[in-house]
């Protein structure tokens, strides 16, 4: 119902727009043709404002999976090579924050373990808006940095991976089955910051899916109850995840691509040095400026991958 929703809306905009541009184009032809250049000036700044419409309704148009307006998980984690992914998975971190923050999306940390010497060694938030797991779907895969390490003390350039997996939350009217007797449940201490409460106490929980080997944990509150609520949760989206993975293709090979964290998987590369480019290897868009992708301007990457999914599907 959802579904059938959301395409009659897109149908009904997309009628509207054209209807619209038929009624412009003939009154910029009669402003052109009784020469009022101030007709033929508003007709012209209508149309870029209907251009605009027009590219927004496109991309909306994309985002009509069955789990896409849903809110999401991201998870973050660094491949081999210790300091210097850590730091590069961190980095990740806050470009999707970052990303989050520009277009009005609440982001929840769930779980961050940090690094020994720097970065994060995993995370786990959760974006909270309309379409959250839409946009942020095709970010699934490895991440490749290419710079010269700050940790290196010879400034030998680093070639860097880290991973990103994005789930959707399920919706409560959405049925997943789990047996708790397939289930392992861990507490543990928190390592992260959060007050002595956090600290002393075993209130971080893990708990192990043993058929699917799926393993989620949360530890941003002090209580142990409220973490255990949060990772049956994020165990029910990591699970929701598996069945659309067998709907669609696309989500099969962006999973499949999840499989290493290295050479051969990665979906993006950003190179800082020797010369400045972030290239996505699926769809071949680039970007001169790493730093700007960096800080959160994802937006031609998404809309790309969005479309070339679409078109595969």
């Amino acid at each position: 119902m959802q579904e059938r929703n959301a395409l009659e809306s897109q149908i009904n905009a997309i009628g509207e727009i054209s209807h619209e541009l038929d009624d412009l184009i003939a009154l910029a032809e009669l402003a052109d043709a009784e020469g009022d250049e101030a007709a033929l000036d508003e007709a012209q700044g209508m149309l870029k404002s209907l251009a605009g419409r027009a590219a927004t309704a496109e991309t909306e148009a994309l985002l009509s999976g069955e789990a896409d307006a849903n809110d999401c998980f991201l998870e973050v984690h660094p491949g081999a090579g210790g300091t210097e992914s850590n730091d590069w998975a961190a980095m990740l971190l806050r470009m999707y924050v970052r990303w989050a923050q520009k277009h009005g999306f609440k982001v929840e940390v769930i779980e961050e373990q940090p690094g020994e010497e720097a970065g994060i060694k995993s995370a786990t938030i959760q974006v909270i808006g309309h379409n959250a797991y839409g946009w942020l779907k095709t970010e699934s895969g490895v991440h490749r940095l290419v710079r010269i390490s700050p940790f290196d003390s010879n400034a030998r350039r680093h070639t860097s991976f880290a991973s990103v997996w994005i789930y959707p939350l399920v919706d409560d009217t959405i049925d997943i089955e789990i047996n708790e007797s397939e289930c392992r449940i861990d507490t543990f201490r928190s390592s992260g910051a959060g007050g002595q409460h956090v600290n002393t106490t075993d209130s971080a929980v893990r708990i192990t899916h043993i058929p699917t080997g799926i393993v989620v944990q949360c530890q941003n509150e002090r209580s142990q109850h409220k973490n255990r609520a949060t990772a049956w949760k994020m165990l029910r989206a990591r699970l929701y995840e598996l069945e659309l993975q067998k709907r669609e293709e696309a989500a099969q090979k962006a999973a499949a691509s999840k499989t290493e964290i290295g050479w051969g998987h990665q979906i993006r590369s950003y190179v800082l040095q020797p010369y400045q480019m972030v290239k996505d290897l699926r769809t071949g868009v680039e970007s001169p400026s790493p730093d700007v992708v960096l800080d959160g301007d994802l937006e031609q990457f998404m809309t790309a991958a969005l479309a070339q999914r679409v078109a595969g599907s």
